[in-house]
């Protein structure tokens, strides 16, 4: 008997400590889009790095990456719906699960300056997600190419 309520015992403490665990699972298509349009589903974003950041000087040809770190900052699930950014030398990588309340996570951009004329450069990602008030974000850096 003691044998039983002792496996019970490890069962239960196993099953709390994996609903603890934050969510890897990636949102359909239909998830994301019924998260932007529900009001009831809105939450808060914080940004903890600046959104607006100077890359500094690289060379002509140089691919760079840029992070901006956030935290959720309200009580559902945050969900980003859609990254694009201002040119196709700029490529973000949109984070696929949602991440719940006090998680925090990054978005990550890839600026290619092959191309490029040298001198000051410009580029600006876009960010869709189910927050409020702005539903739409921008996230923007600038980079001076050199040969």
């Amino acid at each position: 008997m003691k044998g039983i309520l002792f496996a019970l015992i490890i069962v239960g403490l196993v099953a709390c400590q994996a609903s603890d665990q934050k969510s890897d699972k990636k949102l359909t298509q239909q998830e994301k889009a019924n998260a932007e349009r529900d009001s009831a589903n809105f939450t808060t974003i914080e940004w903890i790095d600046s959104t607006v950041k100077d890359l500094g000087k690289i060379k002509q040809g140089d691919v760079v990456e840029v992070s901006y770190r956030f935290k959720n900052s309200g009580n559902k699930n945050l969900i980003f719906t859609n990254l694009h950014a201002s040119c196709g030398c700029t490529v973000p990588e949109k984070p696929e699960k949602p991440f719940a309340a006090g998680e925090e996570g990054v978005i990550k951009a890839k600026f290619d300056s092959r191309g490029k004329r040298i001198g000051e450069s410009r580029s600006t990602v876009y960010v869709t997600a189910n927050t409020k008030p702005d539903k739409f974000m921008q996230l923007s850096f600038r980079v001076e190419i050199t040969e």
